[in-house]
């Protein structure tokens, strides 16, 4: 094998690895990607059915139904003024978790329409909502007032 050939081969087999890293690393980006979708988008049938993803809005007055004798269940409605969707969360749930405040919960959807949630997030002062939520909120125009989201620039 000439020189040439095996100086051709070897920079065959690097773009090869090279290629077959930036696969791996791709992948793994997909598979930990994790959308926001608003009760409205819910309603609308755009989360993905297979996959995690994040929803986000208003905990409703009322809804918060805590069951069985661990405590650790609880079921509650999440709007944005404009469609509600019923959450259902088996754990402890933030301190911050109140009716009537933003909420995020990270979690799939049922196949009853509940989303089944395996996290949440709670706001962690009464001015602060997470910016996606205050987007879905301002878009179904029912932003309650004072709501603010943080400024561009993370401060």
């Amino acid at each position: 094998m000439t020189p040439r050939k095996k100086r051709l081969l070897f920079v065959a087999a690097g773009l090869c690895a090279i290629a077959l890293a930036a696969t791996f690393v791709l992948n793994a980006f997909k598979s930990n990607l994790v959308f926001f979708f608003s009760p409205s988008d819910v309603a609308a049938g755009k989360p993905p059915h297979d996959r995690a993803f994040r929803l986000g809005g208003m905990v409703v007055k009322g809804s918060v139904q805590r069951g069985g004798d661990s405590g650790l269940t609880v079921d509650f409605v999440v709007t944005d003024f404009a469609r509600n969707v019923p959450v259902k969360f088996d754990g402890i749930l933030p301190d911050l978790f109140t009716e009537g405040q933003g909420v995020v919960a990270q979690g799939k959807l049922g196949p009853d329409g509940t989303f089944i949630a395996t996290e949440v997030l709670a706001k962690h002062d009464e001015k602060y909502m997470p910016p996606e939520v205050a987007d879905a909120l301002k878009r179904a125009g029912k932003a309650p007032d004072g709501m603010a989201a943080p400024p561009a620039d993370g401060t």
